[in-house]
């Protein structure tokens, strides 16, 4: 599953088009209900349904966030532009933050390479760039991020001695060479959290 657009337009337009519906609906019943006209009274009650549906499509996007939408069940396309919009009606819109965030790994215990113990964290900055594996693919990715991170650390860890301790000076060590470390980790975390549609801006 890959996010997609969905028809949107603007929603001022929509609003504008529901109040209308609204008065006229309105209208209608009130003059039916005066002139006893039955015709009148089924016109207006149409309109009325026609004019909650209108209102059903009226959505508010904030900057930097989006809006999932799924039609009874089936995923239909994202909206990820901030203001007011008229989408497709009787749509669930489900919201997901695109901020960057950041998340602070716990201090873990791992064995380097060559079986010294060692005591390592992490910071992992990231965001949203698939709306709909975020939000489908994943149970949850916050907390996916958070064990795919701890998981890649203790992988990243013992593959990379300590420190050289005058031996073999050119290898890379976790702590003489924390840029190139810190690199790798972010390329695996990438590779991990593909599948969850995010993208790992820093390690």
């Amino acid at each position: 599953m890959k996010e997609k657009n969905v028809f949107h337009v603007n929603g001022y337009l929509g609003l504008i088009a529901a109040l209308i519906l609204l008065v006229a609906g309105g209208y209608l019943l009130w003059s039916g209900s005066q002139t006893g006209s039955m015709g009148s009274i089924i016109f207006g009650t149409v309109i009325i349904i026609l004019d909650l549906l209108f209102a059903s499509s009226l959505t508010i996007i904030q900057p930097n966030e989006a809006k999932v939408l799924t039609f009874f069940g089936q995923y239909i396309g994202t909206i990820r532009t901030s203001g007011l919009f008229m989408t497709v009606p009787l749509t669930s819109k489900q919201t997901i933050s695109l901020r960057v965030r950041n998340f602070n790994s716990s201090i873990i215990k791992v064995n380097d390479s060559k079986g010294n113990p060692v005591e390592i964290a992490a910071v992992i900055v990231y965001k949203v760039v698939d709306s709909a594996k975020a939000i489908f693919s994943v149970e949850d990715y916050e907390q996916f991020v958070e064990i795919q991170s701890e998981s890649a650390i203790r992988h990243i860890a013992s593959e990379y001695p300590y420190d050289s301790f005058d031996e073999d000076t050119d290898k890379l060590t976790l702590r003489g060479n924390a840029t190139e470390v810190s690199l790798a980790l972010q390329k695996e975390l990438q590779d991990r959290l593909d599948v969850a549609g995010l993208q790992i801006i820093e390690t």
